[in-house]
């Protein structure tokens, strides 16, 4: 009988400063430790999210990211949060405003993912109790949104420096969770993992052209092949 490839280790993932809401983590925490890839779901209409959604949760991704970006992802982010898988971390991305974090949580997101190290979407984040990776480049960006409330910090755009500059910059940050974002590529995901990252974000070499009607069976093969990668 073969033997199961072991679970990977969970990733750090903290709840806010002391006095704030409690970002209630537990679940993007269990996703993350059984797939660490947030997949990105971007496109321009949200109308085959859930199709997508669903091939990407049996393929055994269970952390996806509806961008805000995407006509009509409110309405598809509140039809599928309102009847979710188990198992599955369903949150926003590309949240630029607190206004835009109000109301990707009404909709249903239980995180919140920014392409910028903004102060006041960490805070509403933290007000409204749910985790927050906002994203960050350079060291004192990443620290900045850590002491700001941040749940992991999301290393944006992260193939610019690569696995190399991950471990550059978690060597005087090692305490900072880190997610790597941003052309990382299905095959580049163990170099990634192996420089430290706590999870990755994986938009377009993942999903391919799937939200726009492409193979979904395709899309299926491509996740399995992510997963196979990083647990060998």
């Amino acid at each position: 009988m073969t033997t199961p490839p072991a679970a990977p280790t969970p990733p750090e993932v903290r709840t806010p400063p002391d006095g704030a809401p409690d970002a209630a983590p537990d679940g993007l925490r269990a996703a993350l430790a059984a797939a660490p890839v947030i997949a990105i779901l971007r496109s321009t209409s949200a109308t085959r999210f859930a199709e997508v959604t669903d091939t990407l949760l049996a393929s055994g991704v269970r952390t996806v990211e509806f961008t805000l970006t995407t006509p009509g992802v409110l309405d598809a982010l509140r039809e599928y949060a309102a009847d979710a898988p188990p198992g599955l971390a369903l949150g926003a991305g590309t949240v630029t405003t607190p206004a835009e974090a109000l109301a990707a949580v009404e909709a249903g997101a239980t995180y919140l993912i920014t392409p910028t190290t903004s102060t006041e979407v960490i805070a509403e984040a933290v007000r409204l109790g749910v985790p927050v990776l906002p994203g960050a480049y350079t060291p004192t960006e990443i620290l900045t949104a850590w002491r700001a409330g941040a749940t992991m910090v999301k290393l944006f755009p992260a193939a610019t420096g690569g696995p190399g500059y991950l471990r550059a910059v978690r060597a005087p940050l090692p305490h900072v969770p880190l997610v790597p974002t941003g052309g990382i590529g299905v095959t580049d995901a163990p170099a990634y993992l192996a420089a430290g990252a706590a999870a990755l974000g994986i938009g377009g070499p993942l999903v391919g052209d799937a939200c726009e009607g492409g193979s979904l069976a395709a899309l299926g093969e491509r996740a399995a092949a992510l997963l196979e990668g990083i647990r060998r």
